[in-house]
């Protein structure tokens, strides 16, 4: 039997783990720094139908119709206009089976949570050493000592387990962003909208059959690096408040039904860090963390963890590295679409905005933009 450490509990390290369940020639334990899954972390995702294939395999077709939403576009507005530029049809990249799926982030937590045993989930620990790499003898916070046959480092963007099995860590940088994110109750449209305004750009989409719709809007915005890292600045009303002000100044859209607001720090990676070692993987943000602009961070995160599980499964490397070369595809995109999304100048507006209307409709440009990475 094969030992599998998963260090973290984020999406795709619960993914890898539901995979797990269905062979009993794996063991596996997950190792959380937290007291508990916070199912709070996040509001909306959303899941394209490259993810929702794999989703489908560990019961998420079986969710209530209640709890999830089917978007059949994405609508494209200028911020302070509510005449519509374009929309693209979501429904061309569907099958019978799989469908571009919006809803809670703690829906999707709380499945995956839902068939793994408690005893699989031990809490308030961390990867602490290792002593030997290739045999992974590890050892962690509480002085506990156990080897594995595998190791899956997905502890999240700011991955200290990386430190571990890396002779020189890239670290992640600010993005000059921040994000904006709440709930909006009663918003009047079933599908997916993005708003594009002079550096800035916010999305709106229904998480549930309730009424709820998740809002998440990106402000460029350089700040100090003790900023950054003040915690208590984007807990801060007066600061919020300002940032409220920027998108209510310039947008048609009614805020007043905006809760639960939070705001943090954007942080991207630069490049992917490969490890040697075959028995030994990055996943989710630990390997890559995009652009909030291409809506592709979760199910980047279920994708990763199934190709590490064929990878162990296989022992081959080459599902792995397909990976590295569909993480610089999603991200060309992200940036591109950060950047178009947050143009100021009125000519580029106007511009994009005719490319907009043409590229939408073009079918070939659909399926390479959206399709190359929706249908692979």
């Amino acid at each position: 039997m094969k030992k599998i450490a998963i260090i973290g509990g984020g999406i795709s390290g619960l993914y890898l783990a539901n995979i797990l369940n269905n062979y009993s020639e794996f063991d596996y334990k997950i190792y959380e720094k937290r007291e508990q899954i916070d199912l709070d972390e996040g509001y909306g995702i959303q899941l394209s139908v490259n993810s929702i294939k794999l989703l489908n395999k560990i019961g998420f077709k079986n969710l209530p119709a209640s709890e999830i939403c089917f978007p059949s576009q994405v609508n494209f507005f200028q911020s302070n206009n509510p005449k519509k530029i374009c929309n693209i049809d979501l429904t061309r990249f569907n099958d019978d089976q799989n469908r571009y799926t919006t809803l809670k982030r703690s829906t999707l937590l709380k499945l995956l949570l839902k068939n793994i045993p408690k005893d699989k989930i031990i809490f308030n620990i961390s990867l602490k050493s290792l002593k030997n790499i290739k045999k992974i003898e590890a050892n962690f916070i509480d002085n506990s000592e156990e080897n594995f046959d595998f190791l899956v480092i997905s502890d999240g963007i700011f991955s200290n387990s990386k430190s571990l099995v890396l002779e020189e860590i890239i670290k992640p940088k600010y993005n000059n962003s921040i994000a904006l994110r709440g709930i909006l109750n009663k918003y009047d449209d079933k599908n997916i909208s993005i708003f594009m305004g002079s550096n800035f750009h916010y999305v709106i989409y229904p998480v549930n059959q309730n009424n709820e719709y998740n809002f998440v809007a990106i402000l460029k915005k350089k700040l100090t690096l003790s900023e950054i890292n003040n915690t208590k600045l984007f807990q801060n009303e007066d600061f919020l408040d300002s940032l409220k002000d920027v998108l209510i100044k310039n947008s048609f859209t009614k805020f007043g039904n905006l809760g639960q607001i939070k705001a943090f720090p954007v942080f991207v990676t630069d490049s992917v860090q490969t490890i040697k070692q075959k028995n030994i993987f990055l996943s989710g943000d630990a390997l890559f963390a995009f652009p909030p602009s291409f809506a592709q961070g979760a199910s980047h995160s279920i994708e990763t963890a199934h190709d590490i599980f064929k990878s162990i499964q296989n022992g081959s490397e080459n599902l792995y590295k397909k990976r590295i070369s569909k993480i610089d595809s999603i991200n060309r995109r992200s940036n591109l679409n950060y950047f178009s999304f947050h143009l100021s100048n009125p000519i580029n507006v106007f511009i994009r905005n005719l490319f907009l209307k043409y590229l939408s409709k073009n079918e070939k440009f659909l399926e390479y933009y959206l399709g190359k990475i929706y249908r692979n």
